[in-house]
């Protein structure tokens, strides 16, 4: 990737905007408003840091899911590099749903 100007933020925000192309295919909603991206961080060499988790630790997206979000990510101009981290503490749950993801799936 090539280098880049903007700031940490323009860069974060950019990675959220990559994130959230990315859809669990089990749920009609991108998984930024899902909740499962609990924190990203963009390091002093430019790369973004990605802490996720998946619906269920079984979820059959579990091989998937991360690698696409680190594709993703390593697209935007001015990312060196992207690292995908999956935890499952603390688990995922419906309150982690963005109010977008609440009224896309009618749990309003």
């Amino acid at each position: 990737m090539t280098e880049s100007k903007l700031t940490p933020q323009e860069l974060e925000d950019a990675v959220i905007a990559a994130v959230k192309t990315v859809y669990d295919p089990e749920i009609p909603v991108n998984i930024y408003d899902l909740g499962l991206i609990y924190d990203i961080s963009i390091t002093a060499e430019n790369e973004a840091v990605i802490l996720m988790t998946l619906t269920a630790p079984n979820c059959p997206e579990a091989g998937t899911l991360p690698g696409a979000v680190e594709l993703k990510v390593k697209e935007i101009s001015g990312i060196t590099d992207a690292k995908v981290i999956l935890t499952f503490n603390p688990p995922w749950d419906k309150s982690m749903l963005s109010d977008i993801a609440k009224l896309e799936l009618g749990l309003f």
